[in-house]
């Protein structure tokens, strides 16, 4: 395995797949940690799969699809944040359309695009291997944008992801700070594509959050323990594919669900261990 990394790094496409795994999982391990304490992950589903639309037109007016991508995803977001905070339509009905419209969207500009019929199975799924240098010029000025609001605004997010009613005493930002968020988050999934696909991103969102929830119940360990549980998932599953030639999307995400199962397994273990251990304690006799 050492010598195929060493190997591999003589290639392009490898260290760019290599920078996006990096910058992928500290960008979805800071923000999946908002999603999963909000609990907004139905939410940010409904934004992946409405990115798609984004992508469509990209591809039918010439631009780049990422790009187009990520300006239809935020404004999908606030579309979403907004009428469900002032229209009388439920969040979920709202998902539930912004969702299938985006979708559908994608499918009719995709199909309509001058010239050949593009290939998107990369973007469904993921394609690590094809990660270009302005896809990582966007994750490089992402990750900027979303540490230093995380650092700025570190206390306010805090008190939103538990109790917003809370930070509204206190006269928080709460509404700039929402739409702030909400459209991080839609900049992290569109520009995530690339590792995980809109098929399977959310998962690179949550997983390694529930990984690191096992260990620790502080939202800043969980935040920290996120980005490498994230980044050694994104890494392994990277070379998996590399060597099954399989999509990069599936192998990161079954890399994820396995960490996940051998860590619940450890943690398992540990806990009727540790039980185990209290109550032969509890049954030695005490000296007189």
């Amino acid at each position: 395995m050492t010598e195929l990394f060493f190997e591999l790094l003589n290639y392009k496409f490898f260290t760019n797949a290599l920078l996006a795994s990096v910058f992928a999982s500290i960008n979805c391990g800071i923000i999946g940690t908002y999603i999963v304490t909000r609990r907004l992950v139905f939410i940010s589903g409904g934004i992946t799969h409405t990115s798609f639309g984004g992508i469509g037109i990209g591809y039918f007016f010439g631009f780049n699809p990422i790009v187009s991508a990520a300006v239809f995803s935020v404004l999908a977001a606030l579309g979403i944040e907004f009428f469900s905070k002032k229209a009388d339509v439920r969040e979920d009905s709202l998902i539930g359309i912004f969702w299938s419209f985006g979708m559908a969207l994608g499918i009719i500009f995709a199909f309509l695009a001058p010239g050949y019929t593009p290939n998107l199975m990369g973007y469904l799924f993921g394609s690590l291997l094809t990660v270009t240098p302005l896809d990582i010029r966007l994750m490089i000025a992402l990750t900027i944008i979303v540490t230093l609001f995380f650092v700025a605004f570190y206390k306010v997010i805090l008190f939103i992801s538990f109790d917003q009613e809370y930070a509204k005493t206190h006269n928080a930002p709460v509404q700039f700070i929402n739409y702030a968020l909400i459209s991080l988050v839609a900049l992290t999934i569109v520009l995530s594509i690339k590792v995980a696909g809109i098929i399977l991103v959310i998962s690179l969102l949550t997983i390694p959050q529930t990984i690191a929830n096992l260990f620790s119940k502080n939202f800043m360990n969980i935040l920290i323990l996120s980005v490498p549980i994230a980044f050694f998932c994104a890494f392994s599953g990277l070379l998996i594919s590399y060597s099954l030639n399989i999509p990069s999307g599936a192998s990161v995400i079954m890399s994820l669900v396995f960490t996940f199962i051998i860590a619940k397994l450890f943690t398992i273990i540990v806990n009727k261990l540790s039980v185990k251990k209290a109550v032969l304690n509890q049954k030695k006799p005490t000296k007189a």
